[in-house]
């Protein structure tokens, strides 16, 4: 069953060397995601990962096309999806003097609920820093308590925008860990990513763009089979790498 649906997406934007000239930063993008799933969204920088995860998610304007979350259309009931999603950023900005227990608490009342700051910092191994404030985390410990802010309503459908650009192996890890444990729980969860280890170790199925569209979608298993089954100093066959690399012609950048 499907929980995600977006339907023909669009977004335009002036050039910023000619505001008369207009170019899609999505063009057309259209997927259905299924209830349980990680899927995950890769493309270089500037494909329209972000811009397509902002219209869904209800904070930026859809230009074309429409989408629905759990039945819920994201234009005419934006705050009805605010109420059933969780959104962790590549960046956030927090009050500098107030604790994680403090800033969770006051997270919670901004959706009504009384939350259980502490559980919620269990759940992402943070307890220990319960009266930290985010300036004394590390860069690790900051994308997991991103993720805590993002879970105080309790959300059905998380998502996560390149939730380990810049963080270490071990780091990295402890996202991942957590992601699967709250994919397994049951929580649908919508990633976008450049790290295609990510990719094929998290995720259940992806779509790559490029330019604004969606040019493959599928299990990263079949990707692979499909479009690097024989990459050069290779005795089986190629990883998500060598797709993302044969499919959009970039090289990686974290």
């Amino acid at each position: 069953m499907q929980i995600i649906e977006i339907e023909n997406f669009t977004k335009t934007y002036p050039l910023p060397d000619n505001k008369n000239e207009s170019f899609r930063a999505v063009d057309g993008v259209s997927l259905l995601i299924e209830t349980g799933e990680i899927f995950g969204i890769l493309g270089p920088n500037g494909a329209g990962k972000t811009t397509t995860l902002e219209m869904l998610e209800g904070v930026n304007d859809i230009d074309g096309g429409h989408a629905t979350i759990d039945g819920i259309d994201v234009q005419s009931d934006p705050f009805k999806i605010k109420e059933i999603i969780g959104v962790q950023l590549q960046a956030s900005e927090y009050f500098d003097n107030l604790s994680l227990i403090e800033l969770l608490t006051l997270f919670g009342a901004l959706y009504s609920r009384d939350v259980d700051p502490t559980a919620l910092l269990e759940k992402v191994q943070l307890l220990d820093k319960a009266k930290a404030k985010p300036a004394n985390l590390s860069g690790g410990q900051k994308q997991r308590f991103s993720i805590a802010c993002a879970l105080v309503n309790e959300p059905k459908v998380l998502f996560l925008d390149e939730p380990t650009t810049g963080l270490d192996p071990q780091a990295k890890r402890n996202i991942w860990d957590l992601v699967q444990d709250l994919n397994n729980n049951g929580m649908t969860i919508v990633l976008t990513t450049h790290n295609m280890e990510e990719a094929e170790s998290l995720c259940h199925r992806i779509a790559i763009m490029d330019h604004g569209k969606i040019i493959a979608e599928g299990t990263p298993q079949k990707l692979i089979l499909l479009h690097a089954p024989d990459p050069p100093a290779a005795p089986l066959h190629g990883n998500l790498e060598d797709v993302f690399l044969v499919l959009t012609g970039h090289a990686l950048r974290d």
